[in-house]
């Protein structure tokens, strides 16, 4: 009958399984032929942090920000402790100057340590300067012991720390005053420090930095209303004794300290009111 099974036929499939079983092991003991391997488990992946983002360049604000707070620890007798995060960084500060009238006859007589403008012969030129200030023998910059002390330091003033832009100040002197106030006392002073075994590159032993600003063509040159721009760029350093950047004296408890940051001054520029450099110096 259709579909009933017999003995007969059972022979016949045990013999094609017992082939298909023999291929496949054939097969699997070919030459050659890798087993099957489980897939391997994902490898951990790790995460480098990111470098901390250096501190930004420290500007006129900072700098007037950072001096009214040391002048504060030094008045109020406060200990400050830990490193001074202002040491290492970079900074790039523009002192306005030339703001109002010239002086007659040259860069006129103003203190070392300010830049200073003035009329050339007729009026046909502007003659800029600026004299560092010896600050070597200042007691702002004794070191109790001897081999931390600097083999020289020259200074440079930051007028009217009460303004924090780098703008000349719209206040003007009421003429019907007859002569010009006083200048206020300079109370923040930048330092350029030089170790005795240090490049003698940047030094400028008594000489100015100087420029002389001329006319267009045959034209005379005209004092820009903005004045000009003193550019000073480095890094602090600080005072090797206390580390700090800032180091402030005052004469009596009425007087406001005056402070010096200690830097490493790198360049010292003469620029327009718009930023365009008029002359460079490279220190070392």
């Amino acid at each position: 009958m259709i579909g009933e099974r017999t003995d007969a036929t059972r022979p016949k499939r045990a013999a094609v399984a017992t082939m298909a079983l023999a291929a496949l092991m054939l097969v699997q003991c070919k030459p050659g032929a890798e087993p099957a391997s489980e897939p391997r488990p994902p490898e951990p992946t790790t995460t480098t942090p990111a470098a901390p983002a250096p501190a930004p360049t420290l500007a006129r604000a900072e700098l007037i920000a950072a001096a009214n707070a040391a002048a504060d620890h030094y008045a109020s007798g406060a200990r400050v402790e830990g490193t001074d995060p202002l040491v290492g960084r970079t900074f790039s500060i523009r002192i306005p100057f030339a703001c109002g009238p010239l002086s007659e006859g040259g860069a006129g007589d103003r203190p070392d340590g300010l830049p200073r403008a003035g009329w050339g012969p007729d009026r046909r030129t502007i003659q800029l300067s600026l004299t560092p200030g010896d600050w070597t023998q200042s007691a702002l910059m004794a070191e109790p012991n001897a081999a931390a002390r600097w083999e020289q330091v020259e200074g440079f003033w930051a007028p009217r720390p009460w303004l924090t832009g780098e703008n000349c100040p719209a206040l003007t002197a009421d003429p019907l005053q007859g002569a010009p106030p006083a200048a206020t006392v300079q109370t923040l002073g930048i330092a350029a420090v030089f170790e005795e075994d240090a490049s003698r590159i940047g030094r400028r032993n008594g000489r100015a930095y100087a420029h002389t600003v001329r006319g267009e063509g045959d034209q005379p040159v005209q004092r820009p209303a903005q004045g000009y721009r003193l550019l000073l760029e480095g890094r602090v350093v600080g005072f090797p004794t206390s580390g700090r950047a800032f180091r402030c004296r005052a004469s009596g408890p009425d007087q406001r300290p005056v402070c010096v940051i200690a830097v490493q001054l790198d360049r010292v520029a003469v620029t327009q009111a718009d930023g365009a450099v008029m002359s460079e110096w490279h220190g070392a």
